[in-house]
């Protein structure tokens, strides 16, 4: 029975209606607000005092009505201790990125949809994207909050302080609740590894931080030159060479991870806590004798960890299909997944994995489950398509800015898009617009230019789209929400399938 049924004047999410010492709790909006509400018995002032909000009395109860902002978030948290993010280890899981805070709801109907088998990160976003969407660490945990609170999602979920690469982003995410951390060193990778030449190569392993590796070339060299590693999908022999560039490639990398995790720690003072490494975002793809030497190279300095992001064969460009060659993609991810088997267990994590159709069914398939995805710009693109449908002109001056931004915000981004190729608005009806979300171009333009959108502002100082933005889609909440189950019911069905 809903406690709130009587009061007609509110609209109560119905799935969100929960319980805590005989207070009922409830999501609503208010003024067009999203809102907490409370249903409390006389007596109750001490629970109802946690909160920011006023109260009066119905039907011999006491009615809270409260904003959805950060003061009831972490009340609300306390109260409800399925709100609270949890580590989720090596379950088969699925990061869902959300640049605006409004896609959870959408988020959980798809996972609703395929059975609700996949554990769940919903608070995920990266330092690059919390600064380009201006937003808060604590911001994107309490945006997860309220989408998992309206939704009454009971079942867990996680939480990802993503691409983080130094001890100051560490201590933001912690300060804010984070128990799910990505580490990247892409900073330290060295790139021109691969093609140095002999002696080029030797002066680099020669200046190799080996006192902060804990070691010296020589062992190195006695671990890895020479040695044949065998694995069950096949082996790898190392020559000197080979070893000496893995080393070069990746030594810094490794060091700065191990710093970094002795922070991490330190920080989270015994807390439990998930850890995933990403050496995706490099010039050149990961081998598996480069990825073989990473992981053993932390296990030797004592890290452990849930997941690995290696960069893959082929292109995990943003917001398309995978590129690439699928028969050797399998063959070489094969091999990936047989070393995180035996050199873990830990996950394989899919970056810029949104819209990689192609590639979903290989990847559950060869890791037997033992895999993350990671999603962000999609639920933005998602966003916009709803847009199109409920305010085309909204969205013609969104695409036309995104336009003009995109040879300038696509610098630090993976795609192959051409702006000549994606067609102008000007000319398309308006029931045409939303075409322009599934045309490879248009797509990634409109994908890599999001924070441009959502910071740009007018003549007047005042920020020209985000708020007319978020309010076509609170206001077409159903819209975006069914839009986004579509969608990621197609990313999440591989997964489940073959569990």
């Amino acid at each position: 029975m809903n406690p709130f049924e009587s009061i007609r004047s509110l609209s109560i999410a119905p799935r969100s209606v929960a319980e805590s010492e005989g207070v009922s709790f409830a999501f609503t909006s208010v003024g067009g607000r999203p809102s907490l509400a409370a249903l409390a018995p006389k007596g109750s002032d001490r629970i109802l005092a946690e909160f920011q909000g006023t109260s009066t009395e119905v039907e011999g109860r006491r009615l809270f009505l409260g904003p959805a902002e950060a003061a009831n978030a972490a009340a609300l948290r306390r109260r409800l201790p399925f709100l609270a993010p949890v580590p989720l280890g090596l379950k088969t899981s699925a990061g869902f990125g959300d640049r605006l805070g409004l896609a959870t709801p959408g988020h959980i109907r798809a996972l609703r949809a395929v059975g609700g088998r996949i554990a769940p990160v919903f608070a995920q976003q990266s330092m690059r994207e919390m600064a380009r969407a201006d937003r808060s660490a604590g911001r994107v945990m309490d945006d997860a909050l309220w989408g998992v609170f309206s939704e009454g999602w009971r079942d867990g979920f996680g939480c990802d302080a993503d691409h983080l690469k130094t001890k100051e982003d560490i201590d933001v995410c912690a300060s804010a609740g984070f128990n799910g951390y990505t580490l990247d060193p892409g900073a330290h990778v060295d790139n021109a590894a691969g093609t140095a030449d002999a002696k080029a190569l030797r002066k680099a392993a020669d200046g190799l931080p080996w006192k902060s590796l804990e070691d010296t070339q020589a062992d190195f060299l006695r671990r890895y030159a020479g040695r044949e590693f065998r694995f069950d999908k096949g082996k790898i022999r190392m020559t000197e060479e080979e070893a000496l560039r893995a080393a070069v490639k990746y030594g810094r990398a490794v060091a700065h991870v191990s710093d970094l995790v002795r922070h991490l720690k330190s920080v989270m003072a015994g807390r439990p806590f998930d850890l995933e490494i990403s050496v995706d975002e490099t010039d050149s793809p990961t081998t598996p004798a480069e990825h073989a030497i990473v992981a053993s190279e932390l296990k030797r300095l004592g890290v452990s960890w849930a997941g690995l992001a290696p960069r893959f064969l082929g292109r995990f460009e943003k917001g398309v299909d995978y590129i690439g060659d699928l028969a050797a993609f399998r063959a070489d991810f094969a091999m990936h997944a047989s070393i995180a088997r035996e050199l873990g267990p830990y996950k394989l994590s899919l970056h810029s994995g949104s819209d990689k159709f192609a590639v979903y069914p290989i990847a559950a398939e060869e890791t037997a489950g033992l895999v993350h995805l990671k999603t962000a710009g999609t639920s933005w693109l998602e966003a916009l398509r709803t847009v199109a449908s409920a305010d085309p002109t909204l969205f013609r001056q969104i695409y036309g800015l995104a336009r003009d931004r995109y040879e300038t915000d696509k610098a630090s981004y993976h795609v192959s898009a051409v702006l000549e190729k994606a067609p102008p608005a000007d000319g398309m009806d308006d029931a045409e617009l939303a075409s322009l979300l599934d045309q490879f171009d248009a797509r990634q333009v409109m994908h890599v230019t999001f924070g441009s959108v959502l910071t740009e502002k007018g003549t007047d100082g005042k920020l020209k789209f985000r708020d007319t933005l978020t309010a076509v889609l609170r206001e077409h909440a159903d819209e975006y929400a069914s839009n986004l189950e579509a969608h990621f019911s197609r990313h999440l069905r591989p997964f489940v399938a073959a569990r």
